[in-house]
């Protein structure tokens, strides 16, 4: 018989939740201002070193690419530790790395900075660790809470880049970067101290096999129709299909409106309505309804946006539709890269979330460099983004089959089956 926790220490379990919570957001938003310095000052630091534009890009492409490989590390070790070590590191990294790129004289320097302290020690510590970690927090309002965490890094896109144009105009690009890393530092260290807490269910590990047992007992059917290790490589390709697709507006937007004869402010405007419906759909919309219709058909229903506004920007080309197709893109890609720590939560073992969200968080971002890329090329070889769209829908697809395939077999295991927690 396993006895219920004391009012006591559920109180006590609730408010460490809720510091978890604003920690994590706190901390996805002040590390998610420090992807957008370079985009910010990207054409300053091309012109006063004499560099074409792509090395610049180069290493901000960099940054996604490392911190896919950080996730899998540092998956590993928010399993064993916890979070609070990660974001350490990622704090540290993020804040040290800032500053020295305020000080760089070559190429490679830039792109050691951006691959290692950015990409795979900065980001790769937080990013995925820190949904994957609030996901084993909560069992009731789970998609809410991976939602909200993950909202911090929509808002850093919404509210960081018109403050970097500010400051630089003020006092310059180096200085930009030392003291954007100087905050990043006095803000995240004691934000470590509100996350470093490991989530109650991994001290009672007994409980949630107990009630996972519970939970098979009602199911029609007697074994899980797919492997652990089946269920994470069709997650990992699910996600590869979805990041393709929604790295094509995300790289190429502003220039595909500006093709499309409008001038680079409306762009712009275009590209900052995209953004305010991920934020809305991150803290909105994905809890709503994951939550309710569970991680899986979330995530269908998301995909489904995506790839259906991505084929429609090919035809469309008057102003408003434009600014109305970037709003319902946004509701759909915003909630896709979250929902994955929802569906691992789901379904797979709480004891191994970190780096099995790692893993398939990976393959994410190494679609999101490949998408980018892929626009890009095919844009220089047909003169237009017509075709790069409809193949990153043709990548959306996949995504939609595969997880069609996944809902039907698990249609008889509730979310959570593995460990649920009991918050």
């Amino acid at each position: 018989m396993i006895n219920s926790p004391s009012p006591d220490h559920a109180k006590s379990a609730e408010h460490r939740r809720k510091w978890i919570l604003f920690g994590s957001v706190a901390m996805l938003f002040i590390s998610g201002g420090g992807m957008y310095l370079i985009v910010v000052a990207l054409k300053e630091v091309a012109m006063e070193f004499g560099w074409p534009r792509a090395v610049p890009s180069f290493a901000f492409s960099l940054q996604f690419i490392g911190s896919g490989f950080g996730g899998v590390l540092m998956g590993y070790m928010l399993d064993r530790f916890g979070f609070g070590i990660p974001a350490l590191i990622g704090s540290v990294m993020i804040g040290l790395g800032a500053m020295l790129v305020s000080g760089i004289d070559s190429a490679w320097q830039l792109y050691v900075i951006y691959a290692v302290m950015f990409g795979l020690a900065g980001q790769g510590s937080l990013a995925a660790p820190a949904m994957a970690n609030i996901a084993r927090w909560y069992d009731k309002r789970r998609g809410r809470a991976v939602g909200i965490v993950s909202s911090g890094q929509a808002l850093a896109g919404i509210a960081w880049p018109p403050i970097f144009g500010l400051v630089m105009a003020a006092i310059g690009w180096r200085d930009m970067f030392f003291w954007f890393g100087v905050f990043a530092l006095c803000t995240m260290l004691p934000l470590c101290l509100m996350v470093r807490h490991k989530p109650p269910s991994l001290a009672a590990p007994k409980l949630g096999t107990m009630a996972g047992e519970a939970l098979h007992q009602k199911s029609p059917a007697k074994e899980q129709p797919i492997t652990n290790a089946a269920l994470q490589a069709r997650l990992c390709c699910a996600i590869f299909g979805c990041c393709v697709a929604m790295a094509l507006p995300l790289g190429h937007l502003v220039a595909f409106v500006t093709d499309r004869g409008y001038p680079i402010h409306n762009a712009v405007q275009v590209l900052s309505v995209m953004l305010m419906a991920a934020f809305v759909s991150r803290a909105v919309l994905l809890g709503a309804l994951s939550d309710r219709v569970g991680g899986l058909r979330a995530l269908f229903v998301f995909s489904i946006v995506q790839a259906t506004t991505l084929a429609t920007f090919t035809v469309v080309h008057d102003l408003l539709s434009l600014y109305v197709l970037a709003g319902a893109f946004g509701l759909g890609y915003g909630g896709l890269f979250p929902i994955y720590s929802v569906v691992i939560r789901d379904h797979l073992p709480i004891n191994e979330i970190g780096r099995r969200t790692g893993v398939i968080f990976l393959f994410g971002a190494v679609a999101m460099g490949l998408g980018s890329w892929m626009g890009g090329y095919l844009f220089d070889l047909t003169g237009a983004y017509t075709l790069p769209f409809l193949i990153g829908a043709g990548f959306n697809l996949v995504n939609l089959v595969i997880v069609s395939q996944l809902i039907y077999k698990l249609r008889f295991f509730l979310p959570g089956r593995n460990a649920p927690n009991p918050a």
